[in-house]
């Protein structure tokens, strides 16, 4: 009798589990093969055949952002044992898994002006900013490195030295991404908050830890009504600061949570391209898909009550 319920309760915990997931593959299919489409584009002047492709844009990019989705480790066999397998129903005319390749690079661009304007979240006066590593290849193989070549560069983060790229990231209060932004791995982690362009979307509290502290910075986002939220540094002199800040500054370990998720979930790193136009591709489905997720890690703060908090 205890082997049977056993098996009973483990059945019923796979098939809620199973149930999540088809629901949410059915969301986002319907996001995708009814919203993307607007967002494909024909480039002006250059040729197209006459025979149209058997898959349409929409249709490569919704199986890039449930590729990301699925916990699978590669896209062949993601497309090939899954989609082409038990997906047939919603793709009734799929390629090659060559010519997919071919496909995923040209929907980049759709993918990134999808993921601009409507993929991102909404600054809500809470946010937290920090920088992560997405590494290329072994330090050790990085003069054998050929396709980031120019691209990539050789950076230190609180890991050690890599050979990559920085992915600066800004998330709000609910764990939602609402700015981000890719450099080489040598550059400052300073750097992209000293672009209007990057902080336009910004105001209110901006909490980071000690690698983003400079005067020079702080007044430059105080005057964008910005206000940087930073721990000292041990030879740095005290300096009064509202509690309400210090409980907030506290949970800004939330994004070490939302990298995690993007590189184990969303596996926005790895160090299998081919290619610079893949590795972006591979980058902006991984975004999407990480703000397309039902549940996000978030600061927590409506248990805060700050009428009752004494400074």
């Amino acid at each position: 009798m205890i082997i049977k319920e056993l098996r009973t309760n483990t059945h019923s915990h796979d098939d809620c589990k199973f149930n999540r997931n088809f629901l949410y593959s059915r969301r986002i299919l319907q996001i995708f093969c009814s919203g993307v489409e607007k967002h494909t584009i024909q480039v002006p002047g250059k040729r197209h055949r006459n025979r149209p492709s058997r898959m349409s844009d929409s249709e490569i990019m919704t199986i890039l952002i449930l590729f990301h989705t699925h916990r699978f480790r590669d896209l062949k066999s993601f497309y090939l044992g899954y989609v082409c397998q038990h997906m047939r129903k919603d793709f009734p005319n799929p390629v090659s898994y060559n010519r997919f390749v071919e496909r995923q690079a040209q929907v980049g661009l759709h993918l990134l002006l999808f993921l601009q304007t409507c993929a991102l979240g909404k600054c809500t006066g809470i946010s937290i900013i920090d920088s992560t590593p997405l590494v290329s290849c072994h330090i050790k193989r990085e003069k054998q490195h050929k396709t980031m070549k120019g691209w990539a560069a050789k950076g230190k983060c609180t890991m050690g030295w890599f050979y990559g790229f920085k992915l600066h990231l800004v998330i709000n209060d609910k764990g939602e991404i609402i700015q981000w932004h890719l450099t080489p791995g040598n550059v400052d982690d300073r750097e992209p908050l000293k672009n209007r362009a990057f902080t336009e979307r910004l105001f209110g509290k901006l909490f980071a830890d000690r690698g983003y502290i400079s005067q020079d910075l702080f007044e430059m986002l105080f005057v964008d009504d910005i206000h940087l939220v930073t721990k000292l540094k041990r030879n740095m002199k005290n300096s009064l600061m509202n509690l309400y800040d210090k409980i907030l500054l506290r949970k800004r370990s939330v994004i070490e949570t939302v990298n995690d998720e993007l590189k184990n979930i969303c596996q926005i790193e790895h160090t299998r391209h081919r290619s610079v136009d893949n590795f972006a591709t591979n980058l902006f489905a991984g975004l999407i898909a990480y703000n397309l997720l039902p549940k996000k890690p978030s600061m927590n703060i409506e248990i805060i009550d700050k009428s009752k908090l004494i400074a």
